[in-house]
């Protein structure tokens, strides 16, 4: 119960207390619990978006990326701009990029990353609501916290004593390949949709792990909330 109770705290801000300070075994093993805290995110936007149907799309819509990114403290936000102003700023030089990722400041490019990713959320939710189909929320926080777990699986972590660093070291890999063949198998249950969205689910995360591999070598707790993201 522990590890799942460390992945809600970390990736959420329900309210969640931990009995004492979590071991490093702890917390690898919460990686396993992140897809679980997705389809939990997931459910609870897919209650609120019908709790809201006959509401304007438009406004339901806002509604629902106003919650999600509530709920998730705009955690993987904060990883997907400090990524695109390293990115960009490091010209790329793997210190100076990781440096940049330390920074806490955002700059112009961080900004207008973040404005065009939740535009982009804004317009899918307002499309998906017009198709009456809210359970597929279910599957969208699924497999962002899904390709997590796949990438710390075959990706080295590469800034130490980061906050994946405890992931990295200590997650049981052979449990991580089953939860991931699980999400696979689930998703590939829906039909023509659940191949569709694991295709692009896993290009973009070839994508985004050889572009890592390239610059840094390897991820960081940064990278990987950018993944989630996108």
């Amino acid at each position: 119960m522990q590890p799942f109770l460390i992945a809600l705290q970390f990736l959420t801000c329900l309210p969640v207390r931990l009995r004492g300070m979590p071991e490093p075994q702890q917390v690898g093993r919460s990686l396993l619990y992140y897809p679980l805290v997705g389809l939990l995110l997931g459910a609870i936007l897919s209650l609120l978006g019908m709790l809201l149907g006959n509401t304007a799309s438009p406004l339901v819509a806002a509604l629902l990326l106003a919650a999600w990114v509530w709920l998730t403290g705009a955690l993987h936000l904060d990883g997907l701009a400090d990524s695109a102003d390293a990115w960009v700023g490091g010209f790329g030089d793997r210190e100076r990029t990781l440096a940049i990722m330390k920074d806490p400041c955002s700059g112009p490019v961080a900004v207008a990353v973040l404005v065009l990713l939740l535009l982009l959320k804004f317009v899918a939710l307002w499309r998906l609501l017009e198709q009456g189909n809210p359970l597929v929320l279910l599957v969208v926080p699924l497999l962002g916290r899904g390709a997590v777990l796949g990438l710390f699986l075959t990706t080295p972590y590469v800034r130490p004593s980061g906050l994946g660093q405890a992931l990295a070291e200590h997650m049981p890999r052979s449990n991580v390949r089953l939860v991931l063949a699980l999400i696979v198998l689930a998703v590939m249950l829906m039909g023509a949709n659940g191949w569709i969205a694991l295709a692009i689910a896993a290009a973009v995360g070839l994508l985004v792990r050889r572009s890592l591999i390239q610059r840094l070598g390897g991820t960081t707790g940064d990278t990987a909330g950018a993944l989630l993201e996108l």
